[in-house]
């Protein structure tokens, strides 16, 4: 019996060591960190990363991927998962919109997929598909470009442009969208 016994606990103590061992597979949307430094001053932007996965075309057409997953459509958490996060450690001004140095939410008006609106809220830490107009600190359009051949994986890009201006951009699947930043 006690043979019995310490033979089902090494396989059971076996079990548990393949099972935590087994590699996992990877996310769908991996999490993902966009940095740059702007005129000395350093933004970030968290996000999870998209796959097209075989959609082009269906991500942001009329009845296409983002209207049938975002009950809050034509407003998109700008990746997936959990809403997508900026942190500056200096006041900004990203387009037309002034944003004192701290945390935030990015969202974007897709209601045209060729004219997006960037909308920065102050809300932080919420689930990506939850948002609250009221908390918007503000909202600015986007410059639209194609990119030169279609992008796989959603990314974000901040880029210095040189004396304390740049731009951060949006690209996923045949679409690219920048807004101008500035440090203050």
């Amino acid at each position: 019996m006690k043979r019995l016994l310490l033979c089902a606990s090494l396989l059971a103590f076996t079990s548990t060591l393949v099972a935590q061992s087994a590699p996992k597979a990877p996310p769908a949307s991996p999490p993902e960190t966009a940095t740059g430094t702007i005129g000395g001053q350093t933004i970030t932007i968290k996000y999870s990363s998209p796959g097209v996965k075989g959609r082009e075309g269906q991500i942001f057409n009329q009845g296409g991927l983002i209207q049938k997953t975002h009950k809050q459509y034509p407003i998109w958490r700008a990746g997936a998962n959990s809403a997508t996060a900026l942190h500056t450690d200096a006041d900004l001004t990203i387009g037309s919109v002034s944003v004192p140095k701290g945390d935030y939410t990015l969202f974007i008006d897709i209601s045209n997929p060729d004219n997006w609106t960037l909308i920065v809220s102050k809300q932080t830490g919420e689930w990506g598909l939850h948002y609250d107009a009221s908390q918007d600190l503000g909202k600015t359009p986007m410059t639209m470009s194609k990119p030169p051949s279609m992008v796989e994986n959603l990314i974000w890009k901040i880029s210095d442009d040189g004396g304390g201006k740049g731009t951060i951009t949006l690209a996923w699947e045949d679409h690219s969208a920048s807004v101008s930043v500035s440090t203050h």
